[in-house]
């Protein structure tokens, strides 16, 4: 079993998740068992809603709990250095387009590309693991190989 890295924040908001999530169990059984007592089951929406609920409620916290033992929790306000690692931020430069783009390298399960955070296991980070400013990296990407140069590295720390 491999670990998965994740920031300190990341996997607080799992843990709130997780006890929101369990602390909705006895509304949606609540709800089934009210549904139930409506009668006959083949067409009652207000029972199948319910019970769908219930299994994508359950396979979330299925999912977070099995997660839970293989997580690498990293302290983001502890990193610093040059190179390119879990936790930084990047700052890149499309070599053909010159457009340049900002991610923060974290765990799969909090990348989210449109806060600008991307996973640590994407084609992108990947390519830049490990490398310092000034270097050039090569993505394959669907549209073709981009090239970037890193223009800077940082560590911002956890995100408040």
């Amino acid at each position: 079993m491999s670990s998965i890295p994740i920031s300190t924040e990341g996997y607080d908001r799992l843990m709130k998740e997780l006890e929101r999530l369990k602390s909705e169990r006895p509304a949606i059984i609540q709800a089934i068992k009210e549904a139930r007592e409506e009668g006959d089951l083949k067409e009652n929406a207000g029972y199948d809603a319910a019970r769908e609920r219930q299994g994508m409620l359950e396979a979330r916290i299925s999912y977070i709990e099995s997660r839970m033992a293989q997580f690498n929790v990293i302290n983001l306000d502890s990193l610093s250095g040059d190179k390119v690692m879990f936790g930084a931020t990047v700052e890149i430069e499309d070599l053909d387009s010159g457009e340049a783009k900002r991610y923060t390298l974290l765990g799969p399960d909090e990348a989210d590309y449109a806060q600008g955070t991307i996973s640590v296991l994407s084609p992108v980070a990947r390519a830049l693991l490990g490398k310092e400013e000034g270097d050039e990296i090569v993505v394959d990407a669907p549209r073709g190989r981009i090239s970037y140069e890193i223009i800077s590295v940082a560590f911002e720390g956890a995100r408040r």
